[in-house]
């Protein structure tokens, strides 16, 4: 499937949906998505010159650098990763290869690419998984003749009592299909032939990374010499149904053609956020030379081949980084932007500052986000057919409430709204199970009696996330 044609005005318009405020943010991730397609129409001597204009995102944590980066990877339909770059630090920047965030995308790829394909089959596996189950629960109905029944004679006594018995199988087969279809079958257990994976174990290039991901390569590539072949699994109608699409589908994509797509599609669509990227900066207060900032300054230099341009071997075979898009994000309390090396710095030439989020904003993320947390806390209470409705002057409370914990405390932007909401309903989340077919209106009231401590005492400590 091909990246998708959205001109920037409409990016950010999606984006809108999700994300409140930070225009200049969208708008910049607009531009970069729609340059990658510019670039894929440009003649074919100018597309490798065009390299992506990786962004950074300046701004505090909860204030939707993530779910910006993540938005446009969905909308986009591309691979995308999120690693923290301060991972690489933990045991030293040795201890982490900064290649296995591209291998990791790479898989990613692969299965993108693989249930999209498998999504193209479906009609055709479910038919060829509904045969095979229909097998299974009538034995034999399958291969007796049945399509030579018009061909049996029937001029002696046992022409005619094989076609009648064909026709009775079939009648039945029939029958039995519907019943399957009906779901009327689901609970009947069945024995199922399964398969492990391939007798002939394929073996590939170990390329050079951590040991678990030597460990997990070493473990694809043994796995079909042990434990190998068919193996008969009980399960019932419902699940050996599902197990055999999934099998049927399996057979009917050319895994070799979705490497090779999933391989292109992180050369051309990829998409690495690489977040807290603040924390590998050395900060004009640490010094030089010494302690920590040795090993931040290492995995800065060991990151920068990977975001200039280079080739990374993986299971699936070459990939290279050229066309991938970065976006790295971080707060930056202690360190700047210009704290990072000079070479990496000018593979980000667009910097973006986030805004901190207002009690203005926390409203209009409760009330116009397509995924708010008042539409999510309504759904999850109608499971227990519990009807919750929050009043506006709840809202307006709720919000100054989190945006009041954000300035005594750390703040954490929209991730305090969690904490408060859950904190509020907590009651009613407990009770939920005996209150059925009740109806619950969260006022400005409720609000207060239920946040009391958090309003009247100031005593937010506990409450942090």
């Amino acid at each position: 499937m091909e990246e998708k044609n959205f001109t920037p005005r409409e990016i950010v318009s999606e984006l809108d949906r999700f994300i409140i405020g930070q225009k200049n943010a969208k708008k910049s991730v607009a531009i970069a998505l729609r340059n990658r397609w510019r670039r894929r129409k440009v003649a074919d001597d100018l597309q490798d010159e065009i390299v992506p204009k990786n962004i950074i995102m300046i701004g505090p944590t909860g204030v939707g650098k993530t779910e910006i980066a993540r938005r446009l990877a969905k909308l986009a339909q591309a691979p995308f990763i999120k690693v923290e770059a301060s991972k690489f630090t933990e045991v030293g920047y040795v201890g982490k290869d900064v290649e296995s965030m591209i291998r990791e995308l790479v898989e990613i790829s692969v299965n993108l690419v693989r249930d999209e394909e498998s999504a193209k089959v479906a009609a055709k596996a479910a038919f060829h998984a509904e045969e095979r189950l229909l097998n299974i629960l009538l034995p034999g109905s399958k291969d007796d003749g049945l399509s030579d029944t018009v061909e049996v004679q029937t001029s002696s006594a046992d022409g005619l009592e094989k076609t009648a018995t064909a026709l009775k199988k079939a009648d039945t087969r029939e029958r039995l299909g519907k019943l399957l279809r009906e779901g009327k079958l689901n609970e009947r257990t069945v024995e199922v032939e399964t398969h492990s994976r391939s007798s002939m174990p394929s073996i590939e290039v170990v390329a050079a990374g951590s040991i678990d991901e030597m460990n997990a390569n070493l473990r694809d590539m043994f796995s079909g010499l042990m434990g190998s072949g068919k193996k008969e699994r009980r399960m019932k109608v419902q699940e050996a149904l599902e197990y055999l699409k999934h099998e049927e589908a399996a057979r009917l994509i050319d895994m070799d053609d979705v490497k090779k797509r999933a391989i292109e599609r992180v050369e051309q669509n990829g998409i690495v956020f690489l977040d807290e990227i603040d924390k590998i900066a050395r900060s004009a207060a640490s010094g030089s030379g010494h302690g920590p900032d040795v090993s931040r300054e290492g995995v800065q230099r060991d990151i920068l081949p990977i975001i200039e341009g280079s080739t990374v071997a993986t299971k699936y075979g070459l990939v290279r980084t050229d066309h991938i898009l970065f976006i790295a994000a971080g707060a930056f309390h202690s360190a700047k932007p210009s704290d990072l090396i000079p070479e990496l710095q000018g593979r980000f030439p667009i910097r973006v500052e986030l805004d901190s989020l207002s009690k203005n904003d926390f409203v209009r993320i409760l009330k116009e986000t397509d995924n708010s947390l008042l539409k999510q806390y309504e759904a999850m209470m109608k499971t227990e057919k519990l009807s919750l409705e929050f009043a506006d002057d709840a809202i307006d409370e709720i919000c100054e409430v989190a945006a009041e914990v954000n300035s005594q405390l750390e703040d954490i932007g929209a991730r305090r709204l969690h904490t408060v909401m859950e904190k509020l309903l907590e009651e009613v989340s407990f009770e939920a199970p005996d209150m059925k077919d009740v109806k619950v209106l969260v006022d400005r009231p409720y609000v207060q009696k239920h946040l009391s401590d958090i309003v009247k005492n100031r005593d937010l400590r506990k409450y942090i996330l």
